[in-house]
């Protein structure tokens, strides 16, 4: 019994290590992989080690049955608990999410001016990108009072856009 223990405590402190280093210690297993797509990757093998450990453990010490019974069943339980770690990992990794926000995604927003646009230079005005207030330079083919609403024709640069009132 106390090899299954030392093997699912070994497992832990190899998941543990995973964890901290965050990928130094992936380089190891790098050629062992041949087209396996991270199956051979340390979170899985310590997965494996681990439940083949405690699974031994607890077979071994609540049931009437030998070491090979034991040990069947903790590569069984093993095999399961990589299979899902590997499963995770790869949804993990295939998660890409939404693409960063840009500025070309301003265009036809609504903002507020902030300081003044005369009708010969720029004004500033807050618009709002991916949530999150932003002040930008703005020019408009009119001049613009200040806290007047406005819309975003164009983008000029990465910090200045064209308005238009809008009319109410």
């Amino acid at each position: 019994m106390v090899w299954f223990l030392g093997l699912g405590i070994v497992g832990l402190v190899l998941l543990v290590l995973c964890l901290v280093f965050d990928g130094v210690l992936e380089g190891v297993l790098d050629g062992l992989g041949g087209g396996l797509d991270g199956f051979l990757s340390l979170p899985v093998i310590a997965g494996f080690v681990s439940a083949l450990g405690f699974t031994g453990a607890i077979v071994l010490g609540t049931t009437g049955t030998g070491v090979g019974a034991a040990t069947g069943a903790g590569v069984v339980a093993g095999a399961g608990v990589g299979w899902v770690t590997w499963r995770f990992s790869r949804a993990l990794m295939r998660d890409g999410g939404a693409p960063a926000p840009r500025g070309e995604d301003l265009t036809g927003s609504s903002g507020s001016v902030v300081t003044a646009i005369p009708a010969d230079g720029y004004g500033e005005v807050l618009l709002y990108l991916a949530g999150q207030p932003v002040k930008y330079a703005a020019k408009s083919a009119s001049a613009v009072a200040r806290g007047s609403d406005v819309w975003v024709e164009s983008v000029l640069s990465p910090t200045s856009v064209v308005v238009r009132p809008v009319d109410r």
